[in-house]
């Protein structure tokens, strides 16, 4: 799976980054994510949404190649959907366009809401080293370049211990991970410098 990031022009980031904070959209696309598949009609059962609703959702999703027909499954008015792999990383806010920033802004925001709730939840069920819920806090010093190539170690971390749905070992769960990494402000801190 590849970063598009660099394919898709100002414009479409804008659309790519309304859709996925529409929050019908967004519980479409996590209902895909966990069950693997459905159809508009599932999903309005499931989400408490008109099958019109959900049908016109998902071709949108479809259209943003977010989500993929399954032919094998789809026949006459039914048309049965699955999530397509997708990983994205958002350009630098100084190169966007103004409606692209508020678009890539309220996403954000979004995913911040949902971050903290995430947090709140590995803390709330956390049982130790052995269990399900980790937490993980550290602090080190980087150049630059260290911080990047950590960045892309992650993703490579990722890659070779996680699996698609579909692939996924017996006992394997889904687990969400975030990873955040900011440098300390330049200025002073109690008399003290910091930063570079």
């Amino acid at each position: 799976m590849t970063d598009g990031t660099s394919e898709m022009t100002s414009v479409e980031r804008t659309a790519l980054y309304k859709s996925l904070g529409n929050p019908l959209r967004r519980r479409i696309l996590d209902y895909l994510g966990r069950h693997g598949e459905a159809n508009s009609t599932v999903l309005a059962r499931e989400l408490g949404e008109s099958s019109g609703t959900t049908s016109y959702h998902l071709r949108k999703l479809a259209e943003q190649k977010l989500i993929e027909e399954i032919p094998e499954k789809s026949g006459g008015r039914e048309r049965w959907w699955r999530s397509l792999p997708f990983r994205h990383t958002t350009p630098d806010p100084a190169t966007m366009a103004p409606e692209e920033y508020a678009a890539a802004e309220q996403l954000a925001l979004l995913k911040i809401e949902l971050d903290t709730r995430l947090f709140r939840r590995a803390h709330r069920d956390y049982r130790g080293p052995g269990g399900w819920a980790q937490v993980r806090r550290a602090g080190t010093w980087m150049t630059k370049d260290e911080l990047h190539a950590f960045v892309r170690g992650y993703q490579e971390l990722l890659d070779r211990y996680g699996h698609p749905g579909e692939t996924a070992p017996d006992g394997a769960r889904r687990v969400d991970l975030r990873f955040y990494a900011a440098p300390e402000p330049v200025g002073e801190w109690e008399g003290e410098p910091t930063g570079p």
